[in-house]
């Protein structure tokens, strides 16, 4: 499958966190919508056929991953796969701290391991969520997915990863490897307000881009589910439905992602 790469152009740093904000929503409508469209193909594909979307992230990228299922709003045909070793980031220092962190999800080799606790199907596809596409973890679970011949949508900062040098020894950054490359639009660094007297910037930006693009799609999807026969269970809240079919669609829900998952 051909990627479609989109040439990245930093944002220039801003004085003000929601005018930053402003021009990753911008950024992301004007120059990615079709490379979501393509993911969102994807991914209806592999939920139509009964087979599931794995999702992928280290560090903070695992917020996206979460924001996609299970949440209000969501609805199973995805699959979390979570590292609690790379993504447990409440102690900082100590047990299961910030270093332990950082150090492992650039030990080559651990992405296989991670890999090999599933078992995939033909019609399987993946997210990668990795603002730098730089590390060893990610770039190991994006080679092993493209040898098992699963479609990689890549959900990344190319104007950083393309500052950036690769980690791994394959000298491969996620976005080269990627079916699929959407740009969450974030600055290098992430990083993207200047105040007056700071000698660094704050205010990372890869979050919003990121909760953008997979909500976007999630709507995108659930739209094409429907059309095609197969609405899918919503986890929706009571103020919608009421506290009896809330409750019902919560159960739904979970049992049609054991029903979608119990191959794995």
């Amino acid at each position: 499958m051909e990627n479609s790469k989109t040439t990245a152009k930093p944002i220039e740093l801003v004085s003000d966190y929601l005018e930053g904000v402003k021009h990753i929503v911008s950024r992301i409508e004007s120059t990615q919508m079709e490379n979501i469209e393509r993911a969102v193909d994807i991914c209806v594909h592999s939920i139509l056929n009964d087979c599931v979307v794995h999702l992928f992230g280290s560090g903070h990228s695992r917020m996206a991953v979460e924001e996609i299922y299970p949440r209000y709003g969501s609805f199973p045909g995805f699959h979390p796969m979570v590292e609690l070793s790379l993504t447990n980031h409440h102690n900082v220092v100590g047990n299961n701290g910030q270093r332990q962190a950082i150090f492992l999800e650039n030990v080559e080799g651990f992405g296989d391991v991670i890999l090999s606790n599933y078992h995939y199907k033909a019609y399987d596809s993946i997210i990668l969520f990795s603002n730098s596409g730089t590390s060893n973890v990610v770039v190991d679970i994006a080679l092993g997915m493209k040898e098992r011949e699963i479609p990689i949508i890549a959900v990344t900062s190319l104007a950083h990863s393309q500052l950036a040098k690769s980690k791994h020894s394959s000298g491969k950054k996620l976005y080269e490897i990627a079916d699929v490359t959407i740009d969450n639009c974030a600055v290098p660094g992430d990083a993207m307000v200047e105040i007056a007297g700071l000698e660094t910037p704050v205010g990372p930006g890869s979050t919003i881009g990121n909760t953008i693009i997979v909500n976007t799609m999630k709507c995108k999807i659930a739209e094409k589910l429907t059309a095609n026969g197969k609405p899918p269970k919503v986890i929706t809240s009571s103020l919608f439905v009421g506290e009896e079919a809330s409750k019902r669609l919560f159960e739904e829900s979970y049992e049609e992602y054991w029903a979608t998952t119990r191959y794995l």
